[in-house]
């Protein structure tokens, strides 16, 4: 092998070693933790079913999100934990800011729709739902809220009727 083929390959090494090393230095990235702890703490309060400490976090991390799905996610998340606080219209107005943004998030027309259904307003209820229903038709919670809106428009009624007119048997043994 000559001096100058030897040279370039050793100088084509150096360079497709550099490459690569820059290219891997740009795909690797360390990620401790969420984005967004109070995002990420507040989701999870409220899957534990804390609403207050759930919505408070919410509200914190909120303000300093800036990627569009995470506050989008935040929106929803708040609309949740109102109405497990019974605030309703205020769940309503953080669901529809979500659905402003995006016609396309099912979480929030079934938050919204269980709104609906705790304020009575069952045909508003039934067109969330079947949005809901048309952009993800096996999300269980989309089914619960159906079941919830079945429960108060049309209840089932029972197939064993109790009679409690009857008297206790007395004994005549006395």
């Amino acid at each position: 092998m000559s001096t100058l083929s030897a040279r370039s390959l050793i100088r084509f090494l150096f360079v497709a070693c550099l490459t690569i090393s820059s290219a891997v230095a740009q795909e690797s990235k360390t990620v401790i933790g969420p984005s967004n702890p109070e995002l990420h703490d507040g989701a999870n309060a409220l899957l534990a079913g804390d609403a207050e400490e759930g919505v408070r976090l919410t509200l914190l991390g909120l303000k300093y999100e800036s990627s569009s799905r995470d506050r989008l996610a935040a929106m929803s998340n708040l609309c949740a934990g109102y109405i497990m606080l019974d605030e309703l219209v205020t769940a309503l107005s953080y669901c529809d800011q979500v659905l402003e943004q995006n016609e396309y998030h099912w979480r929030a027309y079934s938050n919204r729709a269980l709104a609906y259904v705790k304020l009575e307003r069952y045909e508003e209820a039934e067109q969330d739902l079947q949005k809901a229903e048309s952009l993800a038709s096996n999300a269980r919670t989309v089914k619960i809220v159906r079941s919830m809106l079945l429960d108060a428009t049309d209840p089932v009624a029972p197939h064993i009727i109790i009679d409690e007119r009857r008297q206790p048997v007395e004994d005549d043994d006395e």
